[in-house]
């Protein structure tokens, strides 16, 4: 029996990278996907390849009216879901921080953290009522240690598992089961990877390699691992300067 067979999965970030790998992972599974993004023609491939009932909408999540109107677009189609996967993120370009723009530093926060708090505000109210589900805030090893160069990136990704484990502690005061977790998927080589480390992420695992992992690890989160920051299995735990 699938593991995912009947559940509703909620994945940001969907038309790239991990959160492609993702979408097509917990859909071969048996889940429904509701997945979004920014890139239009990403878009048109997953909902061909990954048909009704899994869905994927244009949403930026740095945009809080959007986020909302998809939430209730979602909800009222199928739901609260499942499970949350809060992957989309951005990074700046190689930088020492004095050198990036407000507009640049605030463009990365805007997607890195209040795309989680938009997806978290407009979403887990549903899942309280329910009583059920579980959230997952991607972190990075950046988010638990640091580089020259990626300053503005690196505090956004600590920022995430602060807020996770407050919003784990929120969670845990409401009495309902529904589970939070800051989960660093490890060194991937993804495009944004390799804006970083320029060639030098090919010797790292692609996202179809690394869903093989990490797709079992996300569905068998549960209770016992509420507001613990944790690592896919198999993963490096940190990112370093090439």
């Amino acid at each position: 029996m699938k593991k995912a067979v009947g559940k509703t999965i909620l994945v940001t970030g969907a038309t790239k990278g991990l959160g492609r790998a993702l979408s097509y992972y917990f859909a071969k599974e048996g889940a429904v996907v509701h997945g979004c993004g920014r890139d239009l023609q990403g878009l048109r491939l997953l909902a061909a390849d990954l048909p009704e009932p899994s869905q994927f909408c244009e949403v930026n999540v740095a945009d809080d009216g959007q986020v909302e109107q998809w939430s209730k677009r979602v909800i009222a189609e199928v739901g609260a879901p499942d499970l949350v996967i809060n992957n989309a993120a951005m990074i700046n370009r190689n930088a020492r921080l004095w050198e990036l723009s407000a507009d640049e530093i605030c463009e990365g926060w805007n997607v890195n953290v209040l795309g989680v708090t938009h997806v978290i505000r407009h979403f887990v109210p549903a899942m309280l009522k329910r009583g059920t589900g579980v959230v997952v805030n991607f972190s990075s090893g950046w988010g638990r240690s640091t580089s020259a160069e990626v300053a503005s990136y690196c505090a956004s990704k600590w920022a995430i598992e602060g807020l996770t484990q407050a919003f784990a502690q929120d969670l845990t005061e409401s009495g309902k089961s529904v589970v939070a977790v800051a989960v660093n998927p490890g060194i991937i080589d993804t495009q944004m990877l390799r804006s970083c480390f320029g060639s030098a992420a090919s010797h790292y695992p692609n996202p179809e390699e690394w869903v093989r992992r990490a797709g079992p690890f996300l569905l068998s989160l549960n209770a016992r691992h509420h507001g613990r920051s944790l690592d896919i299995p198999g993963e490096s735990a940190t990112w370093r300067s090439e």
